[in-house]
């Protein structure tokens, strides 16, 4: 089974970092690959990668900028297209996702390789044969019904892969830690047992 490990926090002390470095320390029995998104070459999506498109298929020379995108959509494609399951493991930042993470979505976003238009016009996904675990960290609350509507980090990435057809199968959630800073330690130790588990219970999945 191929594992795709999408890290999307630069953080060395981020508690998301944390889910991710306690993910690969107890992952075992198969194939893991990490993109990281703050590593990776990932020029913004916009204008220039729909220059490039139509300077492709007229046979025109590419600038700099343009022949980067086509490579990293390419390469981001490619990392999902060979994963059976793909880790999302990223932090709520000013109530969405990093926008690195976004152009990652940007770059698979598209007609007639993740999703399709059916003969209703309507939306169907086309990768339902992966499956999806999500690892979240949020420094407040925003599982009160009050506050559910202000995130926008776990439930964007639900809508998408859900858009997808991919199944979510896995799901940890760290917050309040930054709120209740006295009870910090053991809402991270906590979560961080609940990744651990996570990570041993994969060689288990039927892909």
């Amino acid at each position: 089974m191929n594992v795709l490990v999408v890290k999307a926090n630069n953080r060395p002390d981020g508690i998301s970092t944390k889910m991710y470095d306690t993910f690969m320390e107890n992952v075992q029995g198969v194939d893991v690959t990490t993109f990281d998104v703050f590593a990776e070459d990932m020029p913004y999506f916009g204008q220039d990668l729909f220059n490039a498109f139509g300077k492709v298929q007229n046979g025109e020379a590419l600038t700099d900028v343009e022949s980067r995108l086509l490579a990293a959509k390419q390469k981001a494609m490619d990392a999902l297209t060979a994963a059976n399951v793909v880790v999302f493991a990223f932090p709520l930042w000013n109530l969405t996702i990093p926008a690195k993470l976004q152009t990652f979505i940007d770059y698979v976003f598209q007609a007639g390789y993740t999703f399709k238009y059916n003969e209703n016009g309507q939306l169907e996904g086309l990768m339902g044969d992966k499956k999806v675990v999500i690892l979240n960290a949020r420094g407040g609350y925003y599982s009160s019904p009050e506050a559910r509507p202000m995130e926008m980090s776990v439930n964007y990435i639900k809508n998408v892969v859900g858009m997808f057809g991919m199944g979510i199968i896995e799901e940890v959630i760290i917050e309040g830690h930054n709120a209740s800073q006295d009870k910090a330690q053991e809402i991270i130790a906590n979560g961080l047992e609940a990744v651990k588990k996570v990570a041993q219970s994969l060689q288990t999945v039927n892909a």
